[in-house]
C-alpha cells in the first residue's frame, strides 16, 4: 500500500475559504426604512407647526441649535429659517459622524432635510393669544414632533444629536439633556433679549422636555419588583408560569432577626405590574413589596433601551 508524504497530503487538501461578510445595508430592509421615513416625515411636519405657527409669531425663543436659528431670523428679519437651520447643522453632523452610529448618522441627515423642507413650506400661524398658553401648546406640539422623529433610527439634527451621543456616553436622559442645554441658553439669552421672553421660552421648553421623555421612556417604562415573603416559592413559581416572565432569587438577611430570607427581584412592563400585585396579594397580603422605576433595561424580552 502506498502512503503519500506529508508534503504530498498537504498539496491534495484544498485551502479554506475566507469567511464570506454579508454587507448589511445602512437602511435596513424596505419596511424598515419606510417606517423611519414616516415618523421622520411626521415628526418634522410636527415641529414645523409649532416652530413656524408659535414660535415666531410670539417671538420666543428656543433651545439648542433652534434657538440659534431664531435668534438670527429676529435680528435679521429677511433671513430664512429652513436654510439657517439646514446650513448650521453641517459643523454638527461632522463632528457627529464619528460618534454615532452610521445608521443613526444617514437618517439624521435625512432628518435635517426633511425638517428643513418642512419648515420652508408649512407656514400656518395658530391662534392662539395668551402667552403661557401659546408657549404649553407649543411645548406639547415639538415635545411631540421632536419625539415621534426620535422613536425612528434618527433624529431632527442639532440638540438631537448631542442628546444621543450623552445617552449613549453617560446613560443621560433625552429630555434631561434638552431641558439642561437650553437653560443655559436662556440664561444668556435672557440678558441679550429680555427676561419675559425667556421665561415664557423656559414654560415652553420645560413642557417639551417632559413630552419627549413621555413618547420615549413613559409609554414602555420597565419597573422593578422586590418581594420578600415567606412564601416566595409559590410566588415565583407564579410568576414564572402565570405571567411568564423571569425572576431572580437573591440571599438576604434580617437585620433585626437575623434570619435568612429569599429576596425575589423581576422587572415587569407597566401593564404586567397590576397582575403581578393581584398574584402577590392573593398568596401573601403581608408580603414586603417594593417597587420602583428603571431609566433604561437591556435585555431582548423586557429591554427598552433606545434603538440608537
Amino acid at each position: 500500500m502506498k502512503t503519500s508524504s506529508p508534503e504530498e497530503q498537504n498539496e491534495e487538501k484544498p485551502l479554506p475559504m475566507p469567511p464570506i461578510q454579508v454587507a448589511v445595508p445602512v437602511f435596513g430592509s424596505f419596511k424598515e426604512f419606510s417606517w423611519n421615513m414616516l415618523l421622520i416625515i411626521v415628526g418634522s411636519c410636527i415641529s414645523a407647526l409649532a416652530i413656524n405657527g408659535i414660535l415666531l409669531p410670539q417671538k420666543f425663543l428656543s433651545g439648542g441649535l433652534t434657538g440659534i436659528v431664531l435668534g438670527i431670523k429676529f435680528l435679521f428679519p429677511a433671513a430664512s429659517v429652513s436654510v439657517l437651520y439646514f446650513v448650521l447643522n453641517i459643523p454638527i453632523f461632522m463632528l457627529g459622524s464619528k460618534m454615532v452610529g452610521r445608521r443613526f448618522f444617514w437618517y439624521s441627515v435625512i432628518g435635517v432635510v426633511v425638517l428643513s423642507t418642512a419648515l420652508y413650506f408649512i407656514k400656518i400661524e395658530l391662534p392662539v393669544q395668551d402667552k403661557i398658553l401659546a408657549a404649553i401648546l407649543a411645548g406639547i406640539i415639538v415635545g411631540v414632533g421632536a419625539g415621534i422623529v426620535l422613536r425612528s433610527r434618527g433624529s431632527g439634527g442639532g440638540l438631537d444629536v448631542l442628546s444621543v451621543i450623552l445617552l449613549n456616553k453617560f446613560s443621560l436622559r433625552i429630555g434631561n439633556t434638552f431641558l439642561g442645554v437650553n437653560i443655559v441658553i436662556l440664561s444668556v439669552a435672557a440678558i441679550l433679549v429680555s427676561l419675559d421672553a425667556a421665561l415664557y421660552t423656559l414654560i415652553y421648553m420645560y413642557v417639551s422636555s417632559q413630552v419627549i421623555e413621555i413618547i420615549l421612556t413613559g409609554l414602555s417604562q420597565r419597573k422593578v419588583v422586590l418581594i420578600i415573603s415567606p412564601h416566595w416559592k409559590e410566588i415565583s413559581d407564579q410568576i414564572l408560569h402565570r405571567l411568564n416572565r423571569g425572576i431572580t432569587h437573591i440571599h438576604g438577611q434580617g437585620g433585626y432577626s437575623g434570619k435568612e430570607e429569599k429576596i425575589l427581584y423581576a422587572v415587569v412592563t407597566m401593564r404586567e405590574l397590576p397582575r403581578v400585585k393581584d398574584l402577590i396579594r392573593s398568596i401573601d397580603p403581608n408580603a414586603f413589596v417594593v417597587i420602583y422605576n428603571t431609566m433604561e433595561v437591556m435585555g431582548q424580552r423586557i429591554g427598552n433601551q433606545p434603538h440608537w
